[in-house]
């Protein structure tokens, strides 16, 4: 397929700026594909459609403060630092982007406020990559926190146009969240409140957790009309055991596999046997999903609305057929639905 025909027009003020009061009471598009039916919900009321034996997979990435604001030695320039990923443990060296770029050389030093954390800028990436080394007498965890109470929630500027704000470390996160490394949000799952997995769990729906760290490239716009030319950024995950075994079981039985995101639904693709079932890995993937498409896993994906000519919408494009996920678009704007990260929910059966 081609770039353009994932074009449409989003108006701005669906661009969703800030969580629902009530992570639950978003809306929620339910899909049909065998009837080619769309219902409009409630996002508590997904667990309707589920039943004992069904399972849930998610990704259980957590999102750092990824975001720290520092001073370019000598001259004091603010200089803005995006982590991406730690390349090295030991002497905390990180691939990282720096903003304004043109200001930031080799051999560059950066303090941060009033904190004992400095930076030495080691080596060019890309045109904002730096490779950078943090000079921090400490142990691991006090290195940690330092970076923790420094940094932001990680919003992408291009969709969420404010500042973040206290409010944001807790939502832009899921309450299962367990291992970090994520430098955005897996959205499908901020939906997602303790009280429906309660009901989840006394329904017998089982769930099972797998591990994508969402990296920038998420959000990189896809700028090659032909789509097979398109490579994404690689990112690491985890299947573990446990949950091949749980998926396993459910595909056996022929219940229903819900990938909750599309991150989930990368490190699911990337990890099939050659018997068609889920398999332990580990690794990197860059696996590009577009239609068309054979899913091997999942039998259902929980999605969020996502931007014009986005590799999540696809992703979701694959999933529910090309035509009908553009009507659903077009229905989701004329019925004012929120999109992106902070919006409302797709349910595709």
């Amino acid at each position: 397929m081609k770039l353009s025909e994932f074009k449409f027009d989003l108006p701005e003020n669906l661009v969703a700026q800030h969580p629902a009061k009530n992570r639950d009471e978003s809306r929620l598009m339910v899909l049909h594909r065998d009837s080619g039916k769309i219902e409009h919900r409630v996002f508590k009321d997904i667990i309707e459609y589920f039943d004992e034996g069904d399972v849930f997979v998610l990704n259980d990435t957590k999102v750092f403060p990824a975001r720290l604001y520092g001073n370019k030695e000598k001259t004091g320039a603010k200089i803005e630092v995006f982590l991406l990923r730690e390349l090295n443990r030991e002497i905390h060296l990180w691939d990282v982007l720096v903003d304004p770029a043109r200001k930031i050389r080799v051999g560059n030093k950066l303090y941060f406020g009033e904190s004992d954390m400095v930076a030495e800028v080691i080596d060019n990436t890309t045109s904002r990559g730096r490779t950078i080394k943090f000079l921090f007498d400490g142990s691991d965890e006090e290195f940690y926190k330092a970076l923790h109470d420094l940094g932001e929630t990680p919003l992408p500027r291009e969709i969420i146009t404010r500042d973040a704000d206290a409010q944001d470390k807790e939502r832009y996160q899921t309450i299962y969240a367990a291992h970090t490394g994520a430098v955005a949000a897996p959205s499908a799952g901020l939906h997602f409140t303790r009280e429906v997995m309660k009901r989840l769990e006394i329904k017998g729906v089982d769930t099972a957790a797998v591990t994508l760290h969402v990296g920038l490239g998420t959000f990189r716009p896809v700028d090659v009309e032909d789509l097979t030319k398109h490579k994404m950024d690689s990112e690491n995950f985890i299947v573990p055991q446990e949950a091949a075994t749980i998926v396993n079981k459910a595909l056996d039985a022929k219940k229903q596999v819900c990938s909750v995101g599309t991150t989930t639904m990368r490190a699911l693709e990337s990890s099939v046997s050659a018997h068609a079932r889920l398999k332990a890995n580990q690794g990197w993937t860059d696996r590009f999903i577009f239609p068309p498409y054979e899913f091997k896993i999942a039998t259902s994906l929980l999605t969020n609305f996502h931007t014009p000519e986005s590799t999540l919408m696809m992703m979701a494009s694959a999933f529910a057929g090309h035509e009908f996920l553009i009507e659903a678009y077009q229905t989701a704007i004329k019925e004012k639905y929120k999109f992106f990260s902070y919006g409302d929910a797709m349910l595709i059966l």
